[in-house]
């Protein structure tokens, strides 16, 4: 969204010109009430000698003469707030230059006591809907794209320029704190839950009996092996073979059996399944015990040496396959921007919990340091020289100042002008 003047308020069009734009608007309207000066010096010279028949001559002098002076006492007035008239050290003149350290003084104190005011400061925070203004500013696909791109320009940057150690420990902090917060046993609950549901377990069932199957094929001769040794040596070998085979048959029996989704294994399975997702979920003593765990394979060095190694990948693939997927993920985060703009559009009441977030922080950040904010702002311009002063400020107000010189020279004139008429009038 760029801005215009149908967006600007009124009255605030100064904001967005540049210094050489108001530089030349402030030379317009001098040369224009100096111009009017010098039309109301040449009008009074030439009705000085005007012909005696001219009846009207008198009037005119006694309007341009009059308004030759209300043009000088208010170029003498407007010239003395920021510098000496002609250069000479008139008293109670260059306002703004001898007087810088009070100006800066009084300026902070101003902001401080009414912009930073908490009764000022909370009600235009409640009037300034800041998630909005930020959702519709994503909403226009210019705005994401150039934020996108700006991300994708620093990115690469900020990942060069980081101490890799620093980060390292970083990733490894926020790890250790994410895994802390949350509990083992009931998230392993929920995780086993989820496979139940969807069938994985059962998965999980069949692939355990395709293993010990063929566990079972491949240890044939292992296990008539063992049946001799655990046998007595009266018993003849045959026998031995038989009730391996037997044994080894049994078992194949009974794992085709289990395939069956109705089987009493599966079902007893099932059971017991389920009531360890039970009690993961509630039991304290599993809950403990999980805690536990979580703690040993935290404090272990394996784990930051995992993560150091992970973040080493990701920053390795990202500074290596960035500019080839640069596409992908402009597009990838123009579509979050968008989405997460339309989101907050459509969603009020997190918008309202945003906003009032927002507004909290603003407070809690502004308003206990409103001296050392006032303070800043009278430092600040102590520090500038009286020529930085006085330029800053002529810029801002000197174009309006110079209708004061104008409305001078016609206020004195027709003030000189009615002066003179009373006096015919009444002599």
């Amino acid at each position: 969204m760029t801005a215009t003047s149908e967006t600007i308020p009124e009255g605030h069009e100064s904001l967005l010109k540049t210094v050489s734009e108001q530089r030349a608007e402030l030379f317009r309207m001098r040369a224009i009430a100096t111009s009017l000066l010098v039309l109301m010096t040449c009008l009074f010279l030439l009705m000085r000698r005007a012909p005696p028949n001219w009846t009207f001559a008198p009037y005119l002098r006694a309007f341009a003469e009059a308004a030759m002076v209300g043009a000088c006492a208010d170029w003498f007035a407007v010239v003395a707030i920021f510098r000496h008239p002609l250069g000479l050290p008139i008293p109670h003149t260059a306002v703004v230059p001898e007087n810088r350290k009070r100006l800066g003084a009084a300026l902070g104190r101003f902001i401080a006591n009414n912009f930073l005011n908490p009764r000022v400061a909370l009600a235009r925070l409640n009037a300034v809907d800041v998630v909005g203004l930020a959702s519709r500013w994503l909403q226009d696909q210019r705005n994401a794209s150039a934020l996108v791109a700006g991300a994708g320009r620093l990115l690469p940057l900020a990942l060069a320029s980081l101490p890799r150690e620093t980060v390292a420990q970083w990733a490894a902090t926020i790890a250790r704190k994410g895994v802390e917060a949350v509990p083992l046993a009931p998230l392993a609950s929920r995780a086993l839950a989820v496979m139940w549901a969807q069938g994985a377990a059962q998965v999980v069932l069949d692939q355990a009996v395709d293993l010990l199957e063929a566990a079972l094929a491949n240890n044939k001769n292992t296990i008539v092996r063992k049946v001799r040794q655990q046998s007595s040596k009266w018993i003849p070998k045959f026998v031995d073979d038989m009730l391996a085979a037997k044994l080894i048959s049994g078992l194949a029996e009974t794992l085709k059996e289990m395939r069956a989704p109705e089987h009493p294994w599966r079902a007893e399975a099932q059971a017991r399944i389920e009531k360890l997702i039970d009690d993961l979920a509630h039991d304290p003593e599993l809950r403990e015990r999980g805690e536990a765990l979580k703690r040993e394979v935290i404090e272990s060095p394996v784990f930051a040496q995992q993560i150091e190694a992970m973040w080493g990948e990701l920053e390795a693939t990202l500074q290596r396959d960035f500019a080839g997927r640069a596409e992908v993920l402009a597009a990838a985060g123009i579509h979050a921007a968008a989405t997460l703009a339309r989101r907050l559009e459509e969603d009020p009441v997190r918008r309202a919990r945003i906003n009032r977030t927002l507004r909290r922080w603003a407070l809690r950040l502004v308003l206990p340091r409103r001296a050392e904010i006032g303070a800043y702002i009278a430092d600040v311009v102590d520090r500038w020289d009286a020529a930085t002063l006085v330029e800053r400020l002529e810029l801002q107000v000197g174009k309006d100042l110079q209708y004061i010189r104008i409305n001078g020279t016609l206020v004195g004139g027709l003030v000189g002008l009615a002066i003179y008429v009373l006096s015919e009038r009444l002599g």
